[in-house]
């Protein structure tokens, strides 16, 4: 049976304080909307639906390039009459999978086990969990035989019924067509005036469906987010997560604790991953791969043996197999170090390809610049690749040696086996195998004082 998937991203979360909508709130550098779509689209359903409702254009604005359908609650008149918002464009052939946009943490087998519970339409499928404390939360009600009967908001819940510590998360999966039949018969004569839609347990049952309770693995995977306290623990659970994946894959991790993955991350055998280190985005990481503390990488690929030292940022960057980075160093964008290229403290690359063996170890900023096999440059070197309106390249060939401090103003080609003079500003092509050096004459000034401070009296 197709399926379609509900997402309601319509509440204001006012206890956030925050400007930003709810859904918006980030986990691991990502909307907490976005961790929802991408565990529905593992689903493989056929369309999704997100109910957005105050401040609700900023969402959509956000989440411009992801196909989905939007429907507006433009009254926050309960969860019922959030998902009857979505449904005229649910068809009734579809079963219909509800989440919710600041539940974050549902993984994809749990929504399949979920989807499985409706039974092709022929049941609703509740999500539910135990937890130490339920307040707030709709308790599951059974009857003698331990059927469903209902479940019962907190709010409207009495003592006996409040000590019950099995809890609707909300998560539900039923036929679209009696969803859509159930929705309709909603009423809001409760404590809060809303239609909930946790009433459509009881009237499944007085259809004569079964309601197949499927629990959460665990009290963690379904909190939700209602203010910064519950966003930075949900980032915990979530960071704590992404670590035992990745030590379950063979990662050595120093302390756990202290290492955050925010996005996709491939790695190879034995790789070793010191404390307070981020990976953002798409991160691949090769057999033997060592990376020091205090370390940043995003969208990059790290090859085979290669080293990334303390304190460096990368950023869409490429290093090569036993590679060497840092400490201290920066790859920005589309920097490139082949094969046992060294980069180290304080060195900036930018849109730049540096071959085989080169090294630049201290000092230097290599920006729009091709780098041959084994050029060495020295401490205190700039290309100079921006003259205030446009960018150039610089070419330096195999062999190249530059001296420290050197200037190199592009566009300008250093050619293979050239000696660069230290403190040289090279404006001109160098030739190959040659010496090539600019200085002005060294002056010493007899009869010189040094200034001296002026009384203000």
């Amino acid at each position: 049976m197709p399926l379609s998937v509900v997402i309601l991203a319509a509440g204001q979360g006012k206890r956030m304080k925050s400007d930003l909508p709810k859904v918006l709130q980030p986990v691991a550098g990502r909307p907490l909307l976005q961790h929802v779509i991408d565990a529905a689209r593992e689903l493989s359903a056929s369309d999704i639906h997100v109910v957005y409702g105050h401040g609700g254009e900023r969402v959509r604005e956000t989440f411009a390039a992801e196909k989905v359908t939007w429907a507006l609650q433009a009254e926050q008149l309960g969860t019922g009459h959030a998902v009857q918002q979505a449904m005229p464009a649910v068809p009734d052939d579809h079963l219909v999978l509800i989440l919710f946009g600041d539940v974050p943490l549902v993984q994809a087998d749990t929504m399949q086990r979920l989807v499985e519970a409706a039974a092709g339409g022929e049941a609703l499928g509740v999500l539910s969990v135990r937890m130490q404390d339920p307040t707030g939360y709709g308790r599951i009600v059974r009857d003698r035989a331990g059927t469903v009967a209902r479940i019962v908001e907190h709010k409207d819940a009495n003592q006996k019924e409040r000590a019950i510590d099995e809890v609707n998360t909300g998560l539900m999966a039923a036929s679209a067509r009696r969803m859509r039949e159930w929705l309709a018969q909603l009423r809001n004569d409760n404590a809060q005036g809303e239609y909930y839609l946790t009433d459509v347990v009881v009237l499944a049952a007085k259809a004569g469906l079964k309601v197949n309770v499927i629990p959460a693995d665990s009290e963690d995977e379904v909190l939700g987010v209602n203010d910064k306290v519950q966003l930075a623990e949900v980032e915990s659970i979530y960071r704590k997560r992404r670590a035992t994946e990745l030590m379950l894959q063979g990662v050595t991790l120093v302390d756990p604790a202290r290492f955050d993955a925010r996005g996709p991350v491939t790695v190879g055998r034995d790789v070793h991953i010191d404390v307070n280190v981020v990976l953002e985005g798409k991160v691949s990481l090769g057999n033997r791969v060592r990376i020091g503390p205090n370390v940043l990488i995003r969208d990059s690929v790290i090859d085979d043996d290669a080293e990334i030292h303390a304190n460096c940022v990368l950023d869409k960057a490429r290093v090569g197999a036993r590679a060497v980075v840092g400490p201290y160093a920066r790859l920005r964008p589309h920097a490139v170090l082949h094969e046992e290229v060294h980069v180290g403290n304080f060195v900036e690359v930018k849109k730049s390809e540096l071959h085989r063996g080169a090294k630049a170890n201290h000092l230097t900023y290599l920006g729009d610049a091709t780098v041959g096999e084994k050029v060495n440059v020295g401490a205190g070197t700039i290309t100079c690749n921006y003259d205030g309106v446009n960018k150039f390249r610089t070419e330096i060939g195999a062999g190249a040696f530059i001296g420290s401090g050197s200037m190199l103003v592009a566009p300008v080609k250093i050619g293979a086996g050239a000696t660069i003079g230290a403190g040289s500003t090279i404006t001109k092509d160098a030739p190959d195998d040659k010496l090539t050096l600019e200085r002005s004459k060294q002056l010493t000034l007899d009869g010189w004082k040094r200034p001296v401070k002026q009384s203000k009296g």
